[in-house]
């Protein structure tokens, strides 16, 4: 996958900060409290502009990679 530097769609700056969470998905996760979703968060420091994206079966950091270059 292509590095590339992380630049904010809506105010144009260069520095971001991530995280992630979890959230329940479904009928029986919600019943059951189980939280199987997870997602990966970027968050745009100047304006909090933030991007979504959901994590894959490695732990979800490979967008993370993908921006830090």
């Amino acid at each position: 996958m292509e590095k590339k530097q992380y630049i904010c769609p809506k105010c144009g700056c260069h520095e971001y900060e991530h995280d992630q969470f979890q959230a329940t998905g479904g009928n029986f996760a919600k019943i059951f409290d189980v939280q199987n979703k997870k997602f990966i968060t970027i968050s745009c420091t100047q304006c909090g502009y933030t991007e979504l994206y959901k994590a894959g079966n490695s732990s979800g950091w490979d967008i993370l990679d993908f921006l830090m270059g």
